[in-house]
């Protein structure tokens, strides 16, 4: 619709200053032409759009000038509602943000939209509390105050100073170049580097942080999403992770891998089960988990495993024979 075509033009320019016509159209993925165009039209129509000739001319708004939302369409609208609705609102401790930005999102729609938008967000639900099972998702909490330095310190490019308490040992203070943030299932990581070490921290452990005046060694641009996938990779190849061939049946599925660290195959059974290859913790972890599932579950490798499994049931076993 043109109508939205001219508000993405206008956050561009506000967004990014000024911008030549084919910017702005490989921008928007439209013709230079159509650009002229709508410029013409946002003229008319009392935007201050000015242009200005030369090799660093191009178009731009007067400065100070801002903008409504009433060119969100419908959709749009429904997108930062349903967005607010789930609980991962609170991630990196924006909750309050979030919730004063969807207020304002709110009070700029066009009359027509507000009444639909609002009660279509009413039917939209992201990530409830519990599943049907009941079960409590395991939200990990972080202070406020620290999550606050932590967050400037990533979004300013500083240096970041970190009491941190790794699993099983008492906090200590460390000098971090922070990377970026990630919220993965409820549970927060700062991405970082320290001595040019890659670094990964769970912001639940965190216990104070505070930001130095001096910059972060970090590169002016960031790929979070293939530096995470990366540091998965090396932390489920490291350590003494246990890889575990199982069968599961279909009801149980999502409670097994609820309980794993990655899942590596998977491929259905003859029966109407499932085979996964999947990677535990170690030993102990493959049996808690494995044995919590009863008869819906089955090792099948490594035979370690099984052997464990099998003498456990036998305890059991002997322990209520006379019952039979």
């Amino acid at each position: 619709m043109r109508a939205d075509r001219l508000v993405s033009l206008v956050l561009l320019l506000r967004q990014r200053g000024r911008l030549t016509a084919d910017t702005l159209a490989r921008e928007l993925e439209f013709s230079p032409r159509t650009v002229l165009r709508d410029i013409e039209a946002l003229s008319a129509a009392g935007v201050p759009v000015h242009s200005e000739r030369g090799r660093h001319g191009g178009f731009a708004l007067l400065p100070g000038f801002r903008t409504e939302l009433t060119g969100m369409n419908h959709d749009e609208a429904l997108a930062l509602l349903a967005a607010g609705s789930g609980r991962g609102e609170q991630a990196f401790g924006l909750g309050s943000a979030l919730a004063s930005a969807i207020r304002k999102v709110v009070d700029a729609l066009p009359e027509s939209h507000r009444a639909t938008a609002g009660d279509a967000a009413q039917r939209l639900l992201v990530d409830p509390e519990t599943d049907l099972l009941a079960r409590r998702a395991a939200v990990e909490e972080v202070d406020g105050a620290t999550m606050i330095a932590v967050r400037r310190a990533v979004l300013a490019g500083r240096r970041l100073r970190i009491h941190y308490a790794a699993a099983d040992r008492a906090p200590q203070w460390r000098t971090v170049d922070p990377i970026g943030l990630v919220t993965v299932r409820e549970r927060g990581y700062l991405l970082a580097t320290r001595s040019g070490e890659d670094r990964t921290y769970r912001l639940s452990r965190v216990r104070a942080a505070e930001e130095l005046p001096e910059a972060a060694q970090r590169p002016d641009r960031v790929d979070l999403d293939r530096i995470w996938r990366e540091r998965s990779a090396r932390f489920l190849s490291g350590g003494d992770h246990l890889s575990v061939r199982v069968r599961v049946h279909p009801g149980r599925r999502e409670e097994l891998l609820g309980t794993v660290l990655a899942v590596r195959a998977e491929a259905p059974d003859a029966d109407g089960w499932s085979r996964l290859e999947v990677t535990f913790q170690d030993a102990r972890h493959a049996e808690w988990a494995l044995w919590h599932l009863g008869p819906d579950a089955e090792a099948l490798s490594p035979p370690s495993l099984r052997r464990a499994l099998h003498d456990r049931a036998a305890g059991i076993a002997a322990r209520y024979a006379d019952s039979a």
